[in-house]
């Protein structure tokens, strides 16, 4: 009787020790992690991929601190490929100690003990690992995401095919020259919710859009900004967006975003030739200071006009006659393009309803705006 019951004590006792250890092995798992729900439960968000990567794309609001800059993590991923693991392991942790070291003594040694910091590298593995682990030996409760860059990209991924699906967008259409971009950010300045396109892309969207200091983001980091947008959206109120092709320069829009915003009733603003000409010339001034780069801009115009034609417009250019280049651009390229978009892409294109605006100055803009929200 005495053995039975000791034997059946030690297996209960063994058993509650096998439950012990299991949890404290998955406390110890999960301990200092965290997902990509919980982004909003940290005080900063630390990117310890290389600069490189940062560039192309990071989550909004992240500080770039690399454990490897992108020479360091060549030389690490040549070493790994070319002679072991063991020597690149070696190579890396004296690079990653120094630049964590660094960062903390750059950065962070005025952070009080309070302070939680969230950290995510490709994979959410040694780089992020590494730099957590550092900061919580000092006293920082730091996480590190659960899965890193690659789970955020998903989330943004999965997220941008259903976003656009809650709200209640209204497409603001018209030629060329109508200013439509400004009567976006007019109705933001009043309060109303916009996804301006045009500003995440660094582009005005037409052949002659790309802006002259300032690169287009890449398509992963457009992406991130599109759906930070739209994650910040109300979707009981509507989201007014400027009527866009599905490319602006070389980015693409997401298929759902595309769909939602043609599917969308339009608001067509119909301004006179002329005061398109005025508002482009404002607008476009850049293009006055530098008549070099505007030849080569309309070079990408080769094929959709004929070489004489193009020939004329060098010309136009290099006589300083860009009031007449703007008419005929208008007249010759963008009106006949615009009128077969609008009707072949936007569903309710044909029954607009329609805004007559031949005055597209700064104040005509505002009080476009107002009307477009009175209605």
């Amino acid at each position: 009787m005495k053995t039975n019951l000791r034997s059946g004590l030690c297996r209960n006792y063994n058993s509650v020790n096998l439950i012990f250890l299991m949890m404290t092995m998955a406390e110890r798992l999960t301990k200092g992690v965290a997902t990509v729900a919980q982004l909003a439960e940290f005080d900063a968000i630390l990117d310890a991929r290389s600069p490189g990567e940062f560039a192309e794309d990071h989550l909004p609001g992240a500080t770039s601190c690399p454990v490897l800059s992108d020479e360091q993590r060549v030389r690490v991923g040549t070493l790994y490929k070319q002679v072991s693991t063991f020597e690149a392991k070696k190579v890396g942790a004296a690079l990653v100690a120094r630049n964590i070291a660094d960062h903390i003594e750059q950065r962070f040694l005025d952070k009080p003990k309070s302070w939680r910091p969230l950290v995510y590298c490709w994979r959410g593995g040694k780089r992020s690992g590494a730099f957590v682990h550092i900061l919580r030996e000092i006293g920082w409760d730091a996480h590190r995401l659960d899965g890193g860059y690659k789970a955020w990209r998903r989330h943004v991924v999965a997220e941008l095919a259903v976003l656009p699906q809650r709200f209640a967008f209204k497409v603001i259409s018209g030629p060329t020259g109508s200013a439509k971009s400004r009567i976006l950010e007019a109705l933001a300045r009043q309060g109303a919710q916009v996804l301006h396109l045009e500003e995440l892309a660094a582009h005005k969207g037409s052949v002659l859009g790309r802006l002259p200091d300032a690169a287009q983001p890449a398509q992963k980091m457009f992406e991130s900004k599109l759906f930070a947008a739209l994650s910040d959206f109300d979707a009981s109120h509507p989201v007014f967006v400027e009527a866009e092709s599905r490319r602006i320069g070389v980015l693409q829009l997401p298929d759902a975003v595309i769909a939602a915003i043609r599917a969308a009733p339009c608001l067509r603003v119909e301004a006179r030739r002329p005061a398109r000409a005025d508002f482009l010339l404002r607008d476009y001034d850049y293009f006055v200071a530098r008549p070099a780069w505007l030849i080569e801009q309309l070079g990408h115009l080769r094929g959709l006009q004929s070489n004489e034609t193009l020939a004329r417009w060098t010309a136009l250019v290099e006589a300083g006659e860009f009031r007449t280049l703007v008419e005929e651009l208008l007249e010759q390229h963008y009106d006949p393009l615009y009128q077969r978009s609008q009707e072949r892409n936007y569903r309710d294109f044909g029954d607009a309803a329609t805004l007559v605006a031949d005055d597209l100055s700064p104040a005509a803009i505002e009080n476009i705006a107002a009307q477009i929200l009175a209605g």
